[in-house]
């Protein structure tokens, strides 16, 4: 378990060095110049080039590069441009949103995706089945700012069951978990169908009937465990792109998570602000999916880290 561990911890410092490198050189290499944002519309020659050579916005690739590696060596993530703060300060002020945000929504598609595909399988080829599907077809074609608009004019505005946006309670909570959890959804159902079909064929799944054990005992006991599997892969994936994938829910319902932060700074062309928010994103996507290669041999103890 060590040397996995410790061959996963230096395979996760190289994606987050090349992680940082692509994301630093597109930045770089953008047309938008973020001196001008910082210096104003009306701002001389000379002052945009005083803010530029205070910024080290002036020095060569290389070179600007090398001393953000350097901070961030030392967990340093810059400061802000505009808000003039750390960055690593203002994303901490908005990671318990987002965290709050991704376990709901997560706990959501789960719910809602496996219910329809356990379903979906058993009756497979019926008409429950065909509906099921073309529901999580919809979901997972349907953009989220759409469903979230739909969700707020019809539980927020018409029936008023929920606030419109903010951040602060559980039923503020509610309407954002759902609008993504719904895409997941689609993609957790169609996964879950075809993995529960292939496990439903099993030799042990016979035995299990042949013993009479009841049809819930069977699915819940022995049929899931393994087909859960996959699902699991795809919550670690899930985890970081969540992270940084909320940007349009959060804009939509007022969530002050980390994804609106990302969206004012894309805005502002506020390049510390994006680099840490995509570092952060590229860490929870590495914690996930190893979180999920650690839990599975707890589901399926034949499988064995290496």
């Amino acid at each position: 378990m060590a040397a996995y561990l410790l061959r996963r911890l230096l395979s996760a410092a190289m994606i987050l060095l090349g992680v940082s490198v692509i994301t630093f050189a597109l930045l770089y290499l953008l047309p938008a110049d973020p001196v001008r944002q910082i210096a104003g519309r009306s701002a001389t020659v000379e002052t945009v080039e005083n803010i530029r050579r205070q910024l080290g916005l002036d020095q060569p690739f290389i070179i600007q590069y090398w001393g953000y590696l350097g901070g961030l060596v030392q967990g340093d993530l810059g400061r802000s441009y505009l808000q003039r703060s750390e960055v690593s300060t203002l994303i901490a002020a908005r990671l318990p949103a987002s965290l709050l945000l991704m376990a709901g929504a997560i706990s959501c598609e789960l719910v809602i995706g496996l219910t329809m595909g356990m379903i979906a399988a058993v009756r497979r080829g019926s008409a429950v089945d065909q509906s099921l599907m073309i529901v999580s077809f919809v979901g997972v074609s349907a953009p989220q700012f759409v469903v979230g608009l739909l969700l707020l004019y019809f539980f927020a505005v018409q029936l008023g069951w929920f606030p419109i946006g903010g951040f602060g309670t559980w039923r503020h909570l509610v309407l954002p978990s759902v609008a993504l959890g719904i895409v997941g959804a689609g993609w957790y159902s169609r996964m879950m169908r075809s993995s529960m079909i292939e496990v439903l064929r099993q030799d042990y799944i016979r035995t299990a009937r042949a013993k009479g054990l009841a049809r819930g005992t069977i699915l819940l006991r022995h049929a899931l465990p393994n087909a859960v599997l996959p699902v699991i892969a795809m919550i670690g994936i899930d985890i970081g792109l969540f992270m940084s994938g909320i940007v349009v829910i959060e804009s939509v319902f007022g969530w002050p998570g980390i994804g609106q932060l990302a969206w004012q700074a894309i805005q502002r062309v506020d390049i510390p602000i994006i680099m840490g928010v995509t570092l952060v994103s590229a860490c929870a996507i590495v914690i996930g999916n190893l979180l999920a290669d650690l839990v599975t041999p707890f589901i399926d103890p034949r499988i064995r880290l290496r």
